[in-house]
């Protein structure tokens, strides 16, 4: 069955579903990138609060107004007029007051939900409200959902994502270094609203999806999981879309397979794996790739060590070390050294030498700052800089 969805086999509402939430994660996940490289994270879950109260009063005012009160368009204006209130509050008791951007965060989203919760507690208790299922909002829920929905929900998803690639190139140079962006002419706070401003645009597509508890997971994540694999923001807001899209569409293809299976939990839930499997395994960054680094290292300073002991006719008492030497061919099995082993060993003691002239002289400082202490100096330094070395060292230079 699971196969089935995942080839959008189980239906229209099901496909509806699954499409929605793969466009919502793709502009969630690039749109997030940049709240977390800014070391933002936190003003979306503010954002994402600050849209209960909105969803409430628009329901009401809908009912109020003899209309549908249930009409998603409705539901997510009013929870975007809220969630934009939100924001400029953030943005006010940051930049006017000596509140901390994390403590008017803070005050921001409890305020907001806290009055959230009173106005659905008010709705419960009205005619029109008692089978207004307005809590889905709070994690989310695809029961039912319409193509006018799904409509609604792709196109914002798919405007949003537009407007990050028109601001991709002063959203970056805000989030790393607003300072020097300032210097450049550029209206950072501006900018910074924009860049919540996009934030809060997922967090209310998200609603019906995912919900405003977990639109921050989704918006997060897949930015978290991206950055593992590259330095290049580029790269990053490309790889974060692909996993947020990733985890949209298999998310919503899983909870398709049971009625009972929440879509916006699911969701993260996929995206959490993705982040996971990121953190482990991702080349420049995982944790398997640091551990391999890291015994490659030790090898190096085993062998090194080795090749020095052989060079000063020392023994080697490590039996790592003669394992690993023995495993490259410079030492026998009776821990003689091989000619590789000599040859290999001269150098090391050469470049030893060298190395303790290259620290000790203020004229190769800056070379000295690159070295590694592992690495043969001949493939690091130029020939005139390994002469100038060589002359400090006198007679040993050619033993």
């Amino acid at each position: 069955m699971l196969l089935e969805a995942l080839t959008l086999q189980l239906g229209y509402n099901a496909t509806l579903v699954t499409v929605g939430a793969m466009l919502l994660g793709i502009a969630a996940g690039a749109t997030g990138t940049f709240l977390f490289l800014g070391k933002r994270a936190l003003v979306s879950d503010a954002i994402s609060h600050a849209t209960l109260p909105g969803v409430a009063l628009a329901f009401m005012l809908m009912v109020a107004f003899g209309g549908e009160g249930r009409s998603l368009p409705g539901l997510l204006l009013g929870s975007a007029v809220t969630s934009a209130i939100g924001l400029l509050c953030v943005s006010a008791l940051t930049h006017r007051t000596r509140l901390s951007e994390d403590a008017a965060i803070g005050a921001v989203l409890s305020v907001f939900f806290g009055f959230g919760i009173v106005l659905l507690t008010v709705i419960q208790s009205m005619n029109a409200g008692r089978q207004a299922g307005l809590e889905s909002f709070l994690l989310g829920s695809t029961a039912g959902m319409l193509w006018n929905d799904a409509v609604v929900i792709a196109l914002g998803g798919t405007l949003v994502l537009l407007a990050v690639l028109i601001l991709r190139r002063p959203m970056t140079t805000v989030a790393f270094d607003p300072e020097f962006a300032a210097g450049a002419g550029m209206n950072v706070r501006r900018i910074e609203l924009a860049m919540m401003g996009l934030a809060m645009a997922i967090t209310v597509v998200g609603l019906k999806i995912v919900g405003l508890i977990l639109i921050v997971a989704l918006l997060i994540i897949p930015a978290v999981a991206a950055r593992f694999w590259s330095h290049r923001v580029g790269h990053v807001v490309l790889l974060a879309g692909t996993f947020g899209g990733v985890a949209g569409y298999v998310g919503a293809a899983i909870s398709a397979t049971a009625p009972a299976l929440p879509t916006g939990p699911i969701i993260v839930l996929v995206a959490f794996a993705i982040f996971l499997m990121s953190l482990l395994i991702a080349p420049a960054r995982g944790v398997l790739a640091a551990m391999l680094r890291h015994r490659r290292f030790q090898a190096q300073v085993h062998v090194r060590q080795g090749l020095l002991a052989l060079a000063t006719d020392q023994p080697i008492y490590e039996r790592l070390t003669l394992r690993l030497m023995k495993r490259r061919g410079l030492v026998r099995a009776d821990g003689v050294a091989t000619e590789t082993g000599q040859a290999q060993a001269a150098r090391a003691l050469l470049d030893e030498r060298r190395w303790q002239v290259l620290r000790s002289d203020p004229a190769h400082a800056e070379a000295a700052a690159h070295y590694d202490g592992l690495t043969p100096l001949d493939t690091v330094l130029t020939p005139d800089q390994l002469k100038a070395l060589d002359q400090g060292l006198g007679p040993r230079a050619t033993t």
